[in-house]
């Protein structure tokens, strides 16, 4: 009888660092989670080897890396991440240095299709786009069953197309970018907003009167208890996913879109507007196969299980 493959995923982003140590099959055999001190690389580097090493036992061949940013294929090297204080970032040397394994680092979101494609709501399919929206937008390509990445590993960095030139500041530099007008960010902006307006809403009594203490999931909350303005925040939200998620399915034409990341939790309040708008969008949708759009199958697990994925099995 022959020992099982295991491997770690590591899911880095602006807020958490997950780990998980994932079998073959793409099931979850242990998971922890810490805060990601972004504003610090090198402490956001020893968080990655902590949650790796609470996870790790004899049997693990590999550990796979998701890092939110533009994360050099080959090399392993993150070179910018618009929401983690990151440059430069020697991901797959740290991790493999410290615990003695072979390395692999992609995009988080690159690294979550692999997953879905996998083992999630995209297994059957061959072209698949993933739309992650979390504190920011990214995206993950499956094109004829392989994943892209562009010339240097920096494809579907698509929450940085600019949608409103004279819109809200983004950590990439620009203004207006569709991560600013449709993901966790945006959300919770708005809700901030409307709790200094002075507004009626459920979002005042969550944060205790304290504007600054708005998050996204406080949103959500307020929204599914049937606040009227949170509603409407998660509904504008929802229809600009929708409008770019539209533009993408006229470049890419893949045959079914994924949804994941924390904003999916909002659940049809996001969904719904986004699907009317989407079609809107489409070019010809009457006169085009059904590009569904549904929520990602691993759910918070999509990160981890897809960066295991990465080394499980190659997606080049």
């Amino acid at each position: 009888m022959t020992d099982p493959i295991l491997a770690i995923g590591l899911d880095d982003g602006g807020t958490k660092t997950a780990a998980a140590r994932v079998d073959a099959d793409g099931s979850v055999l242990a998971r922890t989670m810490l805060p990601t001190p972004a504003d610090d690389m090198g402490r956001t580097l020893d968080t990655i080897v902590e949650a790796a090493r609470a996870v790790l036992t004899p049997d693990v061949r590999a550990v796979g890396i998701a890092a939110a940013g533009l994360v050099e294929w080959g090399t392993g090297i993150l070179r910018f991440a618009p929401n983690i204080a990151w440059r430069d970032a020697p991901l797959v040397d740290r991790l493999g240095s410290a615990l003695g394994l072979p390395v692999v680092a992609d995009n988080d979101n690159t690294a979550a299709v692999w997953g879905e494609f996998l083992f999630g709501a995209a297994r059957g399919y061959k072209d698949v786009l993933l739309v992650g929206v979390g504190t920011g937008i990214g995206g993950g390509i499956v094109s004829g069953g392989k994943l892209f990445h562009g010339a240097h590993g920096f494809a579907a960095e698509i929450g940085h197309v600019v949608m409103d030139p004279s819109g809200p500041l983004c950590g990439c530099g620009n203004r207006g970018c569709w991560e600013q007008l449709a993901s966790g960010q945006a959300i919770t902006r708005a809700g901030r907003q409307v709790v200094r307006d002075g507004m009626e809403t459920m979002l005042t009594e969550l944060a205790h009167g304290d504007a600054g203490q708005v998050t996204g999931p406080m949103v959500t909350e307020a929204a599914k208890a049937g606040d009227v303005v949170a509603i409407s925040i998660l509904t504008e939200a929802g229809r600009w996913l929708g409008r770019g998620i539209g533009g993408l399915v006229n470049i890419l034409d893949p045959e079914i879109v994924v949804l994941a990341g924390g904003v999916a939790e909002g659940g049809d309040l996001i969904l719904e507007p986004a699907r009317a708008e989407y079609r809107q969008a489409v070019e010809a949708v009457d006169h085009r196969p059904e590009v569904p759009l549904v929520l990602a199958e691993l759910g918070k697990d999509t990160g981890v299980v897809g960066a295991a994925a990465l080394v499980l099995e190659s997606p080049v």
